[in-house]
């Protein structure tokens, strides 16, 4: 007999002011190396500074990261995404993500989203809504849906539940359960 399994809350309607992003951020980028042995408290304050000197001070816990082809390139430095979920950011949306960085970002519960028209859709500072469930990001600015790319069932649960080590966690605590 298997054990139901409530995999997380719903990740849907995240809404933010957006920040955009051109093509080749790489994680060099978005935790510079000067600040890889400093604190996260630290790291946080250089984070994209070098393509947006204004980021680190003027972004939001909630605020929504677009940006154009293969974010997150480069090496594949964990520190990155960390210092994003960190600073509080409430997804990523990319017409392409460099799949280390996906896969990093996911990890720890990110919620991202990959759509084929971005940046290009949106402008620094509109506010859109983000549904990576049924994948579509509604410009409430201008008003326009960019659809996004589906993510696989096992990717949204651990999202849903804020990252791979909270889902090990759910599933070791319904395997203890009596009658699993």
């Amino acid at each position: 007999m298997r054990c139901d399994m409530r995999r997380g809350k719903a990740v849907q309607d995240i809404q933010g002011r957006v920040w955009v992003f051109g093509d080749n951020i790489d994680t060099d980028v978005i935790a510079p190396g000067a600040y890889l042995d400093a604190p996260m408290e630290e790291t946080v304050k250089h984070v994209l500074e070098a393509v947006r000197p204004d980021f680190p001070a003027g972004f939001q816990p909630g605020d929504i990261i677009t940006a154009g082809g293969n974010f997150g390139c480069g090496s594949s430095r964990e520190t990155a995404p960390e210092a994003l979920k960190t600073m509080g950011i409430g997804a990523i949306i990319a017409r392409s993500f460099a799949r280390i960085f996906f896969r990093n970002a996911v990890a720890l519960g990110i919620p991202v989203l990959q759509v084929e028209r971005s940046p290009a859709g949106f402008s620094q500072g509109d506010i859109i809504r983000v549904n990576i469930e049924d994948p579509a990001v509604l410009n409430l600015t201008t008003n326009e849906t960019i659809p996004g790319i589906p993510l696989y069932k096992d990717i949204l649960d651990i999202i849903r539940v804020g990252g791979i080590i909270p889902l090990m966690k759910e599933i070791s605590e319904a395997r203890n359960k009596p009658n699993c």
